[in-house]
């Protein structure tokens, strides 16, 4: 499973909620969890000839380092902001350098904003079906009582348990769970002939 975080900015929420997904993730048997933050693999804008009508011709190290490591993965968690009612051009623009490495996977979403991220989630929801994979139902909607109350905190790091995202985990459980079924079904129509 790869967790992708995708806001970049300076101060953002995204670097106090990861530790508390990818803590929720490992704790789960039965996958690997990894992390793509694009804030350590800054992509030039996209320019290039599209990656569904060139597959996998990358058009230089940086994109097809991100590109081999989502090509890896059998599963996405996006990890993102609401930025302006959407979501962030770093994320857009590392989905218009790839399109077969997420073809026919599962993803889920963890959003933050005034609405927990729910507008910038329903427009991912739409992109990646257009990238033809399968965006599962549940989310997590981080909202700002418990941003607020994270950044008051002077905890950096979050377990699955930390009692700030106790309204949360059974969100995560929902997401996990369904992720994890679809990875595992879409995995194995991806290997049959």
């Amino acid at each position: 499973m790869l967790v992708v975080i995708g806001t970049t900015r300076d101060g953002r929420f995204g670097s106090h909620i990861r530790s508390w997904v990818l803590a929720s993730l490992r704790r789960r048997p039965g996958f690997d969890v990894d992390v793509l933050d694009l804030r350590d693999h800054p992509l030039p804008f996209f320019d290039g000839i599209p990656p569904a009508r060139a597959p996998r011709e990358y058009a230089n190290d940086a994109v097809a380092t991100v590109g081999r490591q989502i090509d890896a993965a059998d599963a996405y968690v996006v990890v993102t902001g609401e930025y302006n009612h959407g979501y962030p051009a770093v994320l857009k623009n590392l989905l218009d350098w790839t399109f077969p490495e997420w073809q026919r996977k599962p993803v889920g979403f963890v959003g933050w904003g005034n609405v927990g991220g729910a507008r910038a989630i329903e427009q991912l929801r739409e992109v990646v079906i257009e990238m033809e994979m399968a965006p599962i139902r549940f989310a997590v909607h981080v909202l700002p009582t418990t941003m607020i109350a994270v950044r008051s905190a002077e905890d950096t790091e979050w377990p699955a348990d930390a009692p700030v995202f106790a309204d949360l985990a059974p969100r995560m459980d929902l997401l996990v769970e369904d992720l994890t079924w679809w990875a595992v079904t879409l995995k194995a129509g991806r290997m049959s002939p």
